[in-house]
């Protein structure tokens, strides 16, 4: 019997490598004759980079970058192990957790960091990127990441626009005479598990600017300067980010990647999923164990324990779920091919001790569910 282990990480809690070691102890405890192989996952967000070095036995490369608000900041991105594709969290480098909450104004974040972690995965050789959209502190369109690749960014004068959302509404003329030349042979994919468009009013300002500091008016602004980037994006690099799904991701950077680097969006789930040879994995296995911090109705929309599912559900294989809590609108991965969710807060105490212990709490809880499991099935290991 192969069991396959699948979690995303347990954010703020544990990392994903030590989610699937303490799920792994449980089921070896249930099923100590079966096959347990592990395969780190993620979504796109935070965690993606070391779920990703885990699965391949990679690397980690650490630089220092320009900050959110130009400051110097220190940020890392993962290479496989095979050192063909790099993985990057925006977050990283542009992310909101780098800026004090009183200091957070998008008006003025750049993406320019982002963009410097990708240039050096490309002089590292990388010929493949994903680059992870959540958790940003900017609405500039991916404009400083642009500038990181060699783009000028224009007034009607000819001067640079300044960092930020909110001098995108002075753009005049993109010049990318000076574009890193190994962009264009690259493979990027933007990483989401958002569908916003750039502008309007499901899109990047009026529905993520107000976590990052923007008031109703400079709201009204960053979406009139995103419609204006987007208009001359359109019209002088020829790609219409107006329209497209996802561009709204992370401030617009997930438009950006697309105008500037040719990216493709895609949910990030799918692109971790790939790289890690989770299919693969799925082949002659009896059930699959996937999980994540808190199961709520956002999982179903396109994190890491629906896309496991949805895998799995190809070959047949049954789910169960563990997450560290259960929120509202848990019961939605039902539909979508999980058979047993579970929690660990459910076998706590306290809340506190759900966090504090949570490694033995797991470990019993995946003991218990494949125990349970093993028995109504018949199964005997």
């Amino acid at each position: 019997m192969r069991i396959v282990i699948a979690p995303d990480s347990f954010k703020e809690c544990a990392s994903v490598a030590e989610i699937c070691a303490a799920m792994a102890a449980g089921v070896s405890r249930a099923a100590p004759n079966a096959e347990i192989l592990s395969i780190p996952m993620a979504d796109g967000g935070e965690g993606t980079v070391d779920a990703i070095v885990a699965a391949t036995r990679g690397t980690h490369v650490t630089l220092d970058v320009t900050g959110p608000l130009g400051e110097t900041v220190s940020a890392r991105y993962g290479i496989t192990g095979d050192a063909s594709v790099a993985v990057i969290e925006m977050a990283a480098a542009s992310g909101l957790e780098l800026i004090p909450p009183d200091q957070r104004d998008p008006a003025i974040a750049t993406t320019r960091g982002t963009g410097e972690l990708l240039v050096h995965a490309i002089d590292s050789g990388a010929k493949r990127i994903l680059i992870g959209l959540g958790g940003s502190a900017t609405n500039d369109g991916g404009a400083g990441f642009a500038e990181a690749l060699g783009y000028r960014l224009l007034d009607s004068d000819g001067q640079h626009l300044a960092p930020g959302g909110l001098a995108l509404a002075r753009l005049h003329r993109i010049d990318s005479s000076g574009v890193h030349q190994a962009v264009k042979d690259l493979d990027i994919v933007g990483a989401c598990d958002v569908t916003n468009p750039l502008c309007g009013p499901e899109g990047a300002s009026a529905i993520f600017g107000p976590q990052k500091g923007a008031s109703p008016t400079l709201l009204q602004q960053l979406d009139e300067a995103l419609l204006h980037f987007g208009t001359v994006a359109g019209e002088q690099l020829g790609v219409d980010i107006l329209t497209i799904p996802r561009a709204g991701a992370a401030g617009g950077l997930g438009g950006g990647l697309v105008a500037f680097a040719g990216a493709s969006l895609r949910p990030g789930v799918e692109f971790v999923a790939e790289t890690v040879g989770l299919e693969p994995a799925m082949e002659n296995s009896t059930l699959v164990i996937t999980g994540e911090g808190r199961i709520d109705a956002q999982t179903a929309l396109g994190k890491t324990p629906m896309g496991v599912s949805l895998c799995a559900a190809r070959h047949g294989i049954p789910v169960i779920a563990i997450a560290g809590l259960l929120g509202d609108g848990w019961e939605a991965l039902l539909d979508h091919g999980v058979s047993e969710i579970y929690d660990i807060r459910s076998i706590a105490k306290t809340a506190e001790e759900s966090i504090s212990a949570w490694r033995p709490l797991l470990e019993k809880q995946a003991e218990t569910v494949v125990t349970r499991w093993m028995e109504n099935k018949g199964i005997q290991d």
